[in-house]
C-alpha cells in the first residue's frame, strides 16, 4: 500500500494534536529539540553536515547526537563508527513517516521531520516549527550524575496516562577525529560530535513519573563522556521529552 505526503502529514497532525492535548502545558522554549544526523565517513556530501552538526551541539536549546551509518562502506572505506543498529533506526524513521527516504547526510528533527544534513536553512526551519509545537507536548526529562549512579527521571501528568512511550538511553562519544584514507573523502581528518556509540530502551512511560536508576561506572566503563535520554512514543515516533549530560566525567 502506498501511503501520500498529504495523508501521512495528516495523520501525523492528528497524533501530535491528540498528544499535546493530553500532556501538560509547557513554555516551549524550555524543551530541546532533538536532531539525529545520519551519516558516513564514505560519503563525500557529508562534512559540511558534520561540521554543522557540531555546531547544534553548542545551543542550549537542541540535542544534536551523530548516527554512524554502514551502507556505504562497500564504497572503499569502512566507517569506523558506524553500527548496523543506526542504520535500522534510520530506516524505521523512513518507514514510519511513509517516504522511504534513506540518504546521508539526512537530519531526523524531534523524530518527526527529516531535512538535508547540510541545508541550514532547512533544518533551522523544522527546529522553529517543531519549537512552536512543543508548548503542551512537552515532557520535563532530566539526566544527572548522583554520586555512584546516573539519575533519570521523567514528569508525568495525570490525564496522560493512555500514552505510552520508551526511554531510551544513548551514550556518546563527544568528539571523535577520524583519519579516512580510502574512498570518497580519502585524506581528509573529520571531527565527528556526540557520536551515538550505543542506545538502549531503559523504561517505559505511560503519564506516571519514572524514575531509573542506572550504575555510572557500567556505562562510563565503556569509555564514552556523554549521554542523553530520549522520551520517544511508539519506539521511533514523536519525540517529547529529552535530557543530557555532555560532561559527565567533571561531574
Amino acid at each position: 500500500m502506498t501511503i501520500s505526503r498529504t495523508t501521512l502529514a495528516v495523520a501525523l497532525a492528528a497524533t501530535i494534536l491528540g498528544l499535546a492535548a493530553s500532556l501538560p502545558a509547557r513554555a516551549a522554549e524550555e524543551a530541546p529539540v532533538v536532531v539525529e544526523l545520519f551519516t558516513s565517513q564514505g560519503c563525500s556530501s557529508c562534512p559540511p553536515a558534520d561540521a554543522y552538526l557540531g555546531e547544534l551541539t553548542k545551543r542550549a536549546d537542541v540535542i544534536a547526537l551523530t548516527f554512524p551509518v554502514d551502507y556505504w562502506d562497500y564504497l572503499g572505506w569502512k566507517d569506523t563508527l558506524a553500527s548496523p543498529a543506526n542504520t535500522l533506526r534510520q530506516q524505521t524513521y523512513a518507514a514510519r513517516r511513509g517516504d522511504g527516504q534513506v540518504y546521508t547526510p539526512q537530519m531526523v528533527i524531534d523524530g518527526q521531520v527529516d531535512a538535508v544534513g547540510s541545508r541550514r536553512s532547512q533544518v533551522e526551519s523544522a527546529i522553529a516549527s517543531l519549537r512552536a509545537k512543543k508548548a503542551g507536548q512537552w515532557v520535563p526529562v532530566k539526566v544527572m550524575v548522583k554520586g555512584d549512579a546516573v539519575m533519570v527521571t521523567a514528569e508525568g501528568h495525570e490525564s496522560a496516562r493512555d500514552q505510552s512511550a520508551t526511554l531510551w538511553l544513548a551514550t556518546f562519544t563527544r568528539e571523535a577525529r577520524v583519519a579516512i584514507r580510502r574512498g570518497e573523502n580519502s585524506g581528509r581528518e573529520i571531527t565527528y560530535h556526540n557520536v551515538v556509540r550505543q542506545m538502549m530502551p531503559i523504561g517505559r512511560w505511560s503519564g506516571k513519573p519514572v524514575s531509573i536508576e542506572l550504575p555510572k561506572s557500567d556505562i562510563m566503563g565503556q569509555g564514552y563522556d556523554g549521554c542523553a535520554v530520549i522520551l520517544q512514543t511508539n519506539g521511533t515516533g514523536p519525540i517529547i521529552g529529552a535530557g543530557l549530560i555532555d560532561d559527565w566525567m567533571g561531574n
